[in-house]
């Protein structure tokens, strides 16, 4: 006897569409069209100063390749070197919150209604610092990075592979970008001066780097998250001073959208946290 099985329902068009718009967004696509034509090749020209000159027998300083101002956009350059300046006076967590709190430069503070800034939680001497892309809204409210659905599935994730306690939290820039899109690759520079000192103050073992945004920022690398993730690279200081060990994962806001995906992140935590327990060898 032939017996017929129901068929699973087909998703609806709203639904594909929604599904490959978060499958683009966490893969490193954040425009499609823009309100203004940008004209990339003559905004990509850029001939770096030249650095200024070591003394004698040492190398002179690296310089950064910050592109000038087009017109309309903001000062990069200027507010980078602000931020430095700031960043360089924070001798603790809590005077780097203060100058981050204080700080003017990132047009972020200025768009839209969220102009508070949202800094970091967890363990101030973390083995493990854990470096998301920008605060929601959830964020925004609380004041404190990870606490919407997304940082509750973290949080759950990093207990379960026994990293609860090791963690410290925060973002790549501090303040919410309005309609929750992705953070600037500028806006990300001119806050990157304020994470490499918490990096300097927190000394961590390593870095777990939480979605696209996070990681191609972090690494300055242009493959997407589900090319990085699950792999080790080293990150560096920009004055070189600092090289830690970074592992690229998936967003937590992506798996709550790609339930599935939640496999690949978990063999993450796990080899990070196989690495982070293993026994020192001394050279």
């Amino acid at each position: 006897m032939n017996v017929s099985m129901p068929m699973a329902a087909e998703p609806s068009s709203l639904q594909i569409a929604e599904s490959l718009l978060a499958f683009w967004a966490d893969s490193g696509v954040d425009a499609v069209l823009l309100d203004e034509p940008i004209d990339r090749i003559e905004a990509g020209k850029f001939v770096p100063p030249p650095p200024p000159p070591g003394r004698a027998g040492q190398p002179s300083a690296t310089v950064s390749p910050i592109r000038p101002a087009l017109p309309g956009q903001p000062d990069v350059a200027g507010a980078v070197a602000e931020a430095q300046a700031l960043a360089a006076q924070a001798d603790s967590l809590e005077r780097l919150a203060e100058l981050i709190a204080a700080f003017e430069g990132c047009p972020l503070r200025h768009e839209g209604a969220a102009t508070r800034a949202v800094f970091a939680r967890g363990r101030p001497d973390a083995p493990l610092m854990v470096i998301g892309e920008g605060p929601g809204a959830d964020e925004a409210r609380q004041g404190a990075p990870f606490v919407g659905r997304a940082g509750q599935l973290l949080d759950k994730m990093l207990a379960a592979a026994g990293l609860a306690d090791r963690v410290f939290i925060t973002n790549t820039v501090f303040w919410r970008p309005p309609g929750n899109r992705t953070p600037s690759p500028a806006e990300q520079m001119i806050c990157a001066p304020f994470v490499e000192r918490a990096i300097a103050l927190v000394k961590p073992s390593m870095l777990l780097l939480v979605g696209g945004a996070s990681a191609k920022s972090m690494l300055k690398r242009e493959e997407g998250i589900l090319s990085l993730r699950g792999r080790w690279f080293e990150w560096r200081s920009a004055d070189g001073a600092l090289e830690l060990p970074a592992m690229p994962t998936l967003h937590p806001a992506f798996l709550l959208r790609q339930p599935a995906a939640k496999k690949r992140a978990w063999t993450d935590l796990l080899t990070l946290a196989e690495r982070l327990d293993r026994p020192h060898r001394p050279d």
